[in-house]
């Protein structure tokens, strides 16, 4: 055993009263909430509508830990399913107990962020270049979870970072080793070196079209590529993982990923049309309380009155000049004191 190393806690659940309060899931819900909060400033500094992606945030969410469970269970199916199962079927369901597949957490919380955009008449590349830095730093807060847990751990390892795991949580095959690669740090430490990166090209290149997401992608992908490459966790089966060419599952996912996402970002390079970024309804709709909307339908009515009045008086006119030259001059008389008497009273009206 290394003479300095990494201790993992002893305990990942603490209990408030019968409540138990699990790290894994404290970690998930603050890097949920530090991307929303980080997303939403990044949203209405683009100019769009405050509330916005605190709206999305809900379906993405849901249907983001339904898809990262659907992922890990499809993928590691003989833990829970078949004759050399270790975990019961029901236990598939326990979230809490680790098993977030990110790849399926992105692709099932995408469909959550399309639903929400296309309700509102936004566009949704528009949410994605916006979401993209805090999707890392969430992922990099996420990943303590799996310190709590005492998983995904990497290589046996002496190194002076090499982090301690308890016998109980030790893999097959490996019960005599104590310390191994902290796979979860050199993640966390990777995801938060992408969430500034990702920050600072959006600001130097004006990234849109969803090719700040797409370098999300590219990014997230190359360093999981080499991560993944130390894990020895049994992904896709029971006592070891599946492998294809030397290669483990997830880094075949993060090779297609890696160039899906190169392949998108030249593609869109020269794309330059226009994000819907508040939909027509709101950006046309006017207050009812505003006080110039008020002054301008008010005076309306006012102004045809007024046309009405002077409409009438020209008429009179006319018709007295017609008949006897006295009645005439009296008539003139009237309509000059009567037109006196309009601006009289509009000056009375307007005080």
């Amino acid at each position: 055993m290394p003479l300095a190393f990494i201790p993992s806690p002893s305990q990942g659940v603490w209990y408030l009263g019968f409540i138990p309060i699990r790290a894994y899931a404290l970690c998930i819900v603050l890097g949920v909430v530090f991307a929303v909060w980080l997303s939403e400033r990044r949203w209405q500094a683009r100019g769009g509508q405050k509330g916005t992606i605190v709206d999305i945030a809900v379906p993405a969410v849901i249907f983001g830990l339904i898809g990262g469970r659907l992922y890990h269970v499809i993928t590691d199916w003989q833990t829970y399913f078949g004759p050399r199962a270790i975990k019961q079927p029901y236990q598939a369901l326990f979230i809490w107990e680790g098993g977030l597949g990110i790849w399926g957490a992105i692709a099932l919380g995408g469909v959550g962020v399309w639903w929400a955009c296309r309700r509102r008449g936004i566009s949704i590349s528009a949410v994605a270049d916006t979401v993209a830095p805090g999707i890392a730093f969430a992922q990099a807060i996420g990943r303590w979870g799996n310190w709590f847990n005492q998983e995904l751990y990497g290589g046996p390892s002496t190194l002076p970072w090499a982090l301690e795991i308890d016998p109980q949580h030790r893999l097959p095959g490996y019960e005599t080793v104590a310390t191994y690669h902290p796979t979860f740090l050199y993640e966390s430490i990777w995801d938060v070196l992408l969430g500034l990166f990702l920050l600072w090209a959006g600001k130097q290149f004006t990234l849109r079209h969803g090719r700040l997401f797409a370098l999300y992608v590219a990014g997230y992908t190359l360093g999981r590529f080499w991560i993944e490459g130390l894990r020895i966790d049994p992904v896709g089966g029971v006592d070891h993982a599946v492998t294809f060419l030397g290669l483990r599952l997830n880094q075949w996912t993060s090779i297609v990923l890696f160039i899906g996402a190169l392949v998108y970002i030249f593609l869109t390079r020269n794309k330059q049309t226009e994000e819907i970024i508040v939909p027509a309804s709101a950006g046309e709709s006017v207050d009812p309380a505003h006080p110039s909307d008020q002054a301008d339908a008010s005076d309306l009515p006012e102004a045809s009155d007024n046309s009405d009045k002077s409409d009438t008086v020209a008429e009179t006119a006319p018709e007295a000049s017609a008949s006897d030259p006295k009645e005439a001059e009296d008539a003139a008389e009237a309509d000059e004191s009567e037109a006196a008497a309009v601006p009289e009273a509009e000056e009375k009206n307007s005080r």
